[in-house]
């Protein structure tokens, strides 16, 4: 298991058809690859490694953002591996508020986007447990 704390860029969207595609079409005009993201009913979560760059692009076309510290994590792809860490994590009083992820290309490891109530204990949880998942 390895781990990291990146920035997620959190976007209030409009539920409605089209609102998606033209988020994600002018990031793409502006050459921001998009990493990792988790769409809900009213938002994205938006992981790019360009992080300022989307944030004065989303600025400028007047999106409603946030910036917040999650989790990335990956993780072998069997069976079980994300319930052992949502259980470390969960065991220590923390709440897990969302994660989304994603296969790898070869499919032998998964990635995860977790959002935590202390991002800071959390770590030290899976820094204590990095050996055995």
């Amino acid at each position: 298991m390895e781990f990291e704390r990146i920035t997620e860029i959190y976007v209030l969207l409009e539920n409605k058809p089209s609102v998606l595609g033209e988020l994600l079409s002018k990031l793409a005009e502006n050459d921001i690859n998009i990493e990792a993201i988790g769409v809900f009913q009213d938002s994205a979560k938006i992981y790019t490694k360009n992080l300022s760059k989307a944030v004065k692009v989303l600025s400028k076309l007047n999106y409603t953002t946030d910036m917040r510290d999650v989790l990335l994590i990956h993780l072998e792809n069997r069976p079980g591996t994300l319930g052992e860490v949502a259980t470390l994590i969960g065991d220590e009083g923390i709440n897990i508020e969302y994660c989304y992820g994603t296969l790898s290309q070869t499919g032998d490891k998964v990635a995860v986007v977790m959002d935590v109530s202390n991002i800071d204990r959390a770590i030290q949880v899976l820094e204590k447990a990095r050996q055995k998942i």
